[in-house]
């Protein structure tokens, strides 16, 4: 690893392959590269689904090759990761180390929230009033508060 002929570390998605049905990984090493960097590429989420196998297909495998070809960064699919924080995650080439799929989670707007529960608690209470009402002009008991 320290030698510096990783170049880029390519994820697939899983059932590519009549072999296997896990995501398959492709390493693609140079030498006499300058080790600064390593391209990390997870294109596990970018295929066709298929029956029994799934399939890349043409513009699927061109983004994998420009990404390559020009070592561009997208966030949820590339980044350029330093031998340094290699280094400091144990030389772990875990892609999903260094690029995320994962979407941020939303966020909440807790005062929007607050006021909305408000006015259905106050809906409710109208509601159970008006239904109280017609239960005491029936002579049935009301529902409890």
């Amino acid at each position: 690893m320290q030698d510096g002929n990783i170049d880029t570390v390519i994820g697939l998605p899983p059932k590519l392959f009549y072999s296997t049905g896990i995501p398959v990984c492709i390493l693609v090493l140079k030498k006499c590269r300058q080790p600064d960097d390593v391209l990390f590429i997870n294109a596990s989420e970018h295929f066709e689904k298929g029956k029994r196998q799934n399939i890349l297909l043409p513009g699927h495998i061109d983004k994998i090759i420009d990404t390559y070809q020009h070592r561009k960064e997208e966030e949820r699919y590339s980044r350029r990761v330093s031998m340094e924080e290699i280094e400091e995650n144990g030389f772990n080439l875990n892609i999903s180390r260094y690029v995320s799929t994962a979407l941020p989670e939303p966020q909440i707007d807790l005062d929007e929230v607050f006021e909305t529960l408000q006015t259905l608690k106050n809906k409710r209470a109208v509601a159970q009033e008006r239904h109280n009402s017609c239960l005491k002009a029936l002579g049935l008991p009301p529902l409890p508060g």
